[in-house]
């Protein structure tokens, strides 16, 4: 079986069997191996008022394609992917544990590996951080420049920075996707040009053997 190979900087906890939980974090990502007739299912805590973006890709495996389930704190399904090889999906949520479940049942062979990546606005700590500022700004003008608009290109700058690492690490998803189909493609291609080959090699053998016989035949005939 193949290693789970975590790609962002979080901490997986278990929670239950086939269950885990993430620690708060803006943005986290990670690569899993889910096998086949198997259902992995994780958990993520959420404040009211917040946005969760998920955004879930199939790597390797035959079809491509997993079903996903999205719950609600209150066990009600908010989305549901039946066999898709790539999904987005953003809620606003409320208090309480969200899971979300990657289901390979279907299949009896093949292994899928799955990347996914959380993204997480509105937690409350930027919101903290800002009234921290403001105890600052009241009555400070220094060299015409406000707190404020050092805080706003702040969270700019941040909000760009955040973008660009998102883009980075779709790009890489879709580039180990894209290698592995290759390469599935390539070791297609080797087999069957092989068998082809063999195939050619037995005609070519066959036909000989029918040449030399047929000559064979009229030599015995004119004897």
């Amino acid at each position: 079986p193949r290693s789970l190979l975590v790609i962002g900087c979080f901490v997986l906890l278990l929670r239950a069997p086939s269950t885990a939980e993430f620690s708060p974090s803006l943005d986290s990502d990670f690569t899993f191996t889910l096998p086949a007739g198997r259902r992995e299912c994780f958990y993520q805590p959420m404040r009211r008022e917040a946005s969760l973006e998920l955004e879930y890709q199939v790597l390797d495996g035959a079809g491509l394609d997993v079903d996903f389930h999205l719950f609600s704190p209150k066990g009600e399904t908010l989305v549901y992917d039946e066999r898709k090889s790539d999904g987005v999906h953003t809620v606003e949520t409320e208090d309480g544990d969200y899971m979300f479940c990657f289901d390979n049942t279907f299949s009896t062979i093949s292994e899928k590996v799955i990347f996914f990546e959380l993204i997480l606005d509105n937690m409350g700590e930027d919101g903290q951080d800002q009234e921290d500022w403001k105890k600052y700004v009241t009555g400070t003008d220094l060299l015409d420049m406000k707190l404020e608009d050092i805080l706003e290109s702040i969270n700019s700058v941040k909000a760009r920075l955040s973008k660009s690492v998102q883009i980075q690490t779709l790009l890489r998803a879709f580039e180990a996707r894209d290698r592995n189909i290759q390469e599935s493609n390539f070791d297609r291609v080797n087999f069957w040009s092989m068998v082809n080959l063999g195939i050619m090699v037995v005609v070519s053998a066959v036909q000989v053997y029918m040449l030399k016989s047929l000559f064979e035949d009229k030599r015995k005939s004119r004897t």
